[in-house]
């Protein structure tokens, strides 16, 4: 019997990505993919052409986004909030140099 493409492409190592699935032997994650490719627009050939994945492995992170979308928007979120926080709580060198120039 034939494995799934999408068991064959994608994995849940905890080592890689903290656990998120992410295409087997990469560190690219499912939800990249989903970025990438819904948000963003990019193409499938884009996609591959610039991260040098296959069709499959691209085709089949899609395949797995669309069936567990509810909990990958979720975790999209999730990075999202904790990268706007970290912003927000922490400021560069560069803008604190400006604003100690601004103040003279």
């Amino acid at each position: 019997m034939a494995v799934p493409a999408v068991k064959q492409h994608i994995d849940h190592s905890s080592s890689v990505r903290s656990g998120k699935p992410h295409i087997a032997g990469t560190r690219i994650a499912v939800q990249d993919i989903a970025i990438w490719h819904v948000r963003l627009g990019m193409s499938v050939d884009e996609i591959s052409d610039q991260y040098d994945l296959s069709l499959a492995q691209i085709y089949s992170a899609l395949s797995y986004y669309f069936d567990n979308r509810e909990q990958i928007d979720q975790a999209i979120s999730e990075s999202e909030a904790f990268a706007k926080q970290m912003r927000e709580n922490s400021s560069s060198v560069l803008a604190k140099k400006l604003n100690n120039l601004r103040s003279e």
